[in-house]
């Protein structure tokens, strides 16, 4: 009598960690709040003195610091916990590529909000979050955005500078669309001296990137053009027009009717510059992409991550005449270069 091969039978293992994965977000959170990474980074290696660093009581710091192990942000020998490489990097708040900021956004409750109802928003097509969902007008979700996330922008932003060959190009007018923390726009002006960047946002937004701007030194290159990027007369002239994270918030056609307004807003010969999640057209790889689609599910009216092929389509229905999809790794986004 044959038997199954025990490596082929069903196992309900990834089932329960998929039903407990809000732990280890939650676990994450606590050890950012507690600046656990920060206190192993400067010599804090065991549970008793970490406790005092972290004003946590010894029994928690050993569990919760056990538990970061398992999820290989702590690495333990005996009784000393060690970071890890990418813990070391991006968690450290010592560390110039730390994004521990992050979890005020990402971990927020207004962004929870939209995964508790994801049944509703599927049976409706949309978020139930309201009738604009996070996209309401000076939505005070996105100042929160601008002053947690940019850390975690900082890497992206200095890759498309380099790939746009800033540092080496002519003097450029950049349109930097819904800026946020503006650290695209500001990495151009820092590595291109003659260029100059105008950025668009909501006015309480855009307050975060002229602060973000002076500290970069480029404020007296950085202009801020205030309000909706629909609504807002661009100007023309432009060498180039960022679109970073923000087409997925919108239905092609309204997308497109943007793509129409940047187009007429660019010089001959400009080029948009697009950084997005982008799928695969299987919309199921790579895996951080192909989700993405959920969360936009869960807090816009009709936003998702679209495949290159329906950014390209939405590109050339605008009036483009050549779209090109370019990897930025290790970022999970791409970069759209598309000519006027």
């Amino acid at each position: 009598m044959s038997t199954a091969n025990p490596a082929q039978m069903p196992n309900p293992m990834h089932i329960f960690e998929v039903l407990n994965a809000y732990q280890r977000s939650a676990a994450l959170k606590a050890a950012i709040e507690l600046d656990i990474f920060t206190a192993v980074g400067e010599g804090a290696t065991n549970a008793a003195v970490l406790a005092q660093c972290c004003a946590a009581s010894p029994r928690g710091m050993r569990i919760l610091c056990d538990y970061l192990v398992t999820l290989s942000l702590l690495t333990k020998e005996g009784n000393t916990y060690g970071l890890t490489p990418d813990a070391a990097m991006f968690l450290n708040r010592k560390s110039p590529a730390c994004m521990a900021s992050a979890v005020s956004f990402l971990g927020s409750a207004m962004m929870r909000e939209g995964f508790q109802s994801i049944a509703a928003a599927v049976r409706k097509g949309g978020t139930v979050m309201g009738p604009e969902g996070t996209l309401s007008p000076d939505h005070p979700i996105w100042v929160d955005f601008a002053r947690a996330m940019a850390p975690l922008m900082a890497m992206p932003a200095e890759m498309i500078a380099d790939f746009l060959q800033a540092s080496s190009a002519p003097r450029w007018k950049v349109l930097d669309i819904a800026a946020g923390h503006g650290m695209f726009g500001i990495a151009l002006a820092r590595h291109n001296t003659n260029a100059e960047v105008v950025a668009t946002d909501w006015p309480n937004v855009l307050a975060v990137a002229l602060e973000n701007a002076r500290a970069a030194g480029v404020a007296g290159r950085y202009r801020t053009l205030p309000g909706s990027a629909f609504d807002v007369e661009f100007g023309t002239g432009y060498d180039l027009v960022l679109i970073t994270n923000f087409l997925h918030h919108f239905d092609p056609p309204t997308c497109e009717r943007l793509l129409r307004k940047v187009r007429a807003a660019l010089a001959p010969g400009g080029r948009a510059a697009t950084l997005d999640f982008v799928p695969n057209a299987d919309r199921v790889s790579p895996p951080i992409a192909a989700q993405f689609s959920l969360t936009m599910l869960s807090t816009t009216p009709s936003g998702e991550a679209y495949t290159f092929a329906e950014l390209e389509q939405m590109f050339r229905n605008a009036g483009y005449t050549l779209s090109e999809l370019h990897a930025l790794p290790p970022s999970p986004s791409h970069l759209i270069i598309s000519q006027r």
